[in-house]
């Protein structure tokens, strides 16, 4: 529990996992003294007052960022544009905005030039989630222990030092990072299995031999969470992957040349390149778990009732 709010009025624009998990741990935690949402849908909004995300919901995002020191722009990334466009008239003077986007040069792109010169501009990435979306899917428990990265530009020492203590109360670790250097590691780490997870699905949907039901009843653990990964939301992964297009592009070129060598050692029998190739894989999982990252519980700790981590 926070003695003093760190935020004395916290904007949430756009109501949906992230948000909605903000949101309940700020409120429950006392990090900030009136937690503001706005949701473009009458029925998000509704769920978020019926749930108690919010102290307090808007229908209109100029409405909730009036008198906020803290804005927080929890919309897909094809959308930051046209929402700071709309905020920046009525940002309060000396407030920080921030986002909570997987891209990080996009969104700046998009969002800066719409802000005026008397706020601070604080770009975020959580790296944060489950396959669920919606203000319902929110839980305050979904920072403990993950990253934020933080990607200021200069003179925003003050601005990023605040929200550093806001993450922390939510529970993440937080790190700095340059932009685009960022939307290079997020490209390994997430953007691109991501693709490939979907593309996999993609593949057992489209393979005629295998029938809907067997792909179903007979998925290993392997298949299962590609499943996972791509029941994640269609409209922010669609737009993290127009706007981490470069980044991406070159990952997945890396990943095709390396899988056309793992092909190449299968048709030829090549075991000893695929065991050395499947040992060197393996420690970077063990390195994941030690890390604290992730748990070597059997399936991956998310047991039968359990929410995903």
């Amino acid at each position: 529990m926070s003695d003093e709010p760190i935020y004395r009025r916290v904007a949430l624009i756009g109501l949906g996992l992230i948000a909605g998990s903000m949101g309940l741990r700020m409120r429950r935690d006392g990090l900030a003294g009136e937690v503001v949402g706005h949701a473009r849908s009458a029925e998000t909004r509704g769920v978020a007052v019926e749930i108690g995300l919010c102290d307090r919901v808007t229908d209109s995002a100029a409405g909730a960022v009036a008198g906020a020191d803290l804005v927080v722009l929890c919309v897909p990334v094809g959308a930051m544009a046209e929402v700071a466009r709309e905020i920046g008239p009525h940002l309060a003077r000396g407030a920080t905005v921030t986002d909570v986007g997987s891209v990080k040069r996009a969104v700046i792109d998009a969002v800066a030039p719409h802000l005026p010169d008397h706020v601070d501009f604080v770009p975020a990435h959580p790296l944060a989630g489950t396959e669920h979306s919606g203000p319902r899917a929110g839980f305050p428990e979904l920072f403990e222990n993950r990253w934020c990265l933080l990607t200021p530009e200069a003179g925003m020492e003050a601005a990023a030092a605040r929200l550093a203590r806001l993450w922390r109360g939510l529970g993440a670790n937080v790190d700095r990072m340059e932009p685009d250097h960022h939307d290079l590691v997020l490209a390994v780490t997430s953007h691109a299995p991501h693709l490939i997870a979907y593309t996999m699905v993609g593949v057992a949907d489209d393979l005629g031999r295998v029938t809907d039901s067997e792909v179903i009843q007979y998925s290993a653990a392997g298949f299962r969470d590609f499943t996972r990964i791509a029941a994640s939301d269609p409209t922010m992964w669609r737009d993290v992957f127009l706007n981490n297009r470069e980044a991406t592009l070159e990952i997945l070129g890396r990943f095709t040349e390396e899988l056309f060598a793992l092909q190449r050692a299968i048709r030829t029998g090549d075991g000893d390149l695929l065991h050395d190739y499947f040992s060197r894989t393996r420690t970077i999982r063990r390195g994941i778990i030690e890390a604290g990252q992730d748990t070597d519980a059997p399936d991956f700790g998310r047991a039968h009732g359990e929410r995903p981590a």
